[in-house]
């Protein structure tokens, strides 16, 4: 009945248990992460840019997901505008070639990038930071290190606000998403601080004296160079057309008998004149049965 020649079998053969589910390669997530957009999860095309929590993105594809107007995933819901993400600046490891892929093999102790200030490899083993305001990107530890309030790379000032941990832990998405939420929220005030100021440059509200009455005058648009001197030809043009002989004889209101420019001859063949009025013959140009 089997179990012979001297085997002995284990009870893990012999009993059947439940078994445990399948973990997570966490080290082979966390370079998944550092080497691929976490929008598409396909690997990461320059330029890269970062959200306010740290993940990272290749910038064309959130450009075409915005511009097609694509349902954002969960993970991605917060990036509305391109004012949601920041472009970095990445220094390239010289060590890191096309060759270090043979035959679908990936040497993960390799990255394509590093921290420029002591050399460390960007590929999720240590922290790495970046500056929201400048968009450059070292090692936590230099920055750590270092303890400046300007960025060591590019020398813009900095606060500990601007600092985003890239692909940090859940501890570290949630410290990152309470600095977004208030960097949103500066955004919106200091935009409308600005609206505020020019609806104020276009309306002056000055104080008219003692009786504390406002008077409000309203900016008016400048009239361009070319618009006035139109402005002028048609008036001068207007002016020309009214002391024309010819446009006030065309009125209904005009008399010959009493425009003081024509003469007593030429006024004479018309009937409006005093000799034609008293005539007691018909009229020479027309038939008038009055006089027949």
């Amino acid at each position: 009945m089997g179990c012979d020649g001297g085997t002995i079998p284990r009870r893990d053969e012999l009993v059947r248990t439940k078994k445990k589910p399948e973990q997570k390669d966490k080290e082979a997530e966390m370079q998944f992460k550092w080497r691929h957009c976490a929008l598409t999860q396909q690997p990461l095309q320059e330029p890269v840019v970062m959200c306010g929590l740290g993940r990272l993105y290749s910038k064309q594809s959130v450009i075409e997901h915005l511009l097609e107007k694509d349902k954002m995933p969960e993970s991605a819901s917060h990036i509305k505008s391109l004012k949601d993400i920041k472009q970095l600046t990445l220094t390239p490891n010289p060590t890191f070639t096309d060759a270090d892929k043979q035959e679908g093999l990936l040497d993960v102790r390799s990255a394509p990038y590093i921290c420029k200030l002591i050399g460390l490899e960007m590929s999720g083993k240590f922290r790495f930071v970046a500056l929201w305001g400048c968009g450059c990107v070292f090692s936590e530890r230099a920055l750590k290190e270092i303890r400046s309030s300007v960025c060591s790379l590019c020398q813009t000032p900095f606060t500990e606000a601007d600092v985003v941990v890239l692909n940090g832990s859940d501890e570290d998405v949630d410290a990152m998403r309470v600095k977004m939420e208030a960097r949103v929220a500066r955004r919106k005030a200091e935009k409308r601080e600005k609206e505020g100021k020019k609806a104020k440059k276009a309306i002056e509200v000055p104080e008219a004296g003692p009786s504390s009455t406002k008077m409000v005058e309203s900016k008016l648009p400048e009239v361009k160079p070319t618009t006035s001197k139109i402005v002028k030809e048609l008036k001068r043009t207007n002016d020309e057309k009214l002391t024309d002989p010819a446009f006030q004889k065309a009125k209904k209101s005009y008399s010959v008998a009493s425009d003081p420019k024509a003469s007593d001859v030429y006024k004479s063949i018309f009937t409006t004149h005093r000799s034609e009025q008293e005539q007691n013959r018909a009229h020479w140009v027309t038939y008038n049965p009055f006089y027949n």
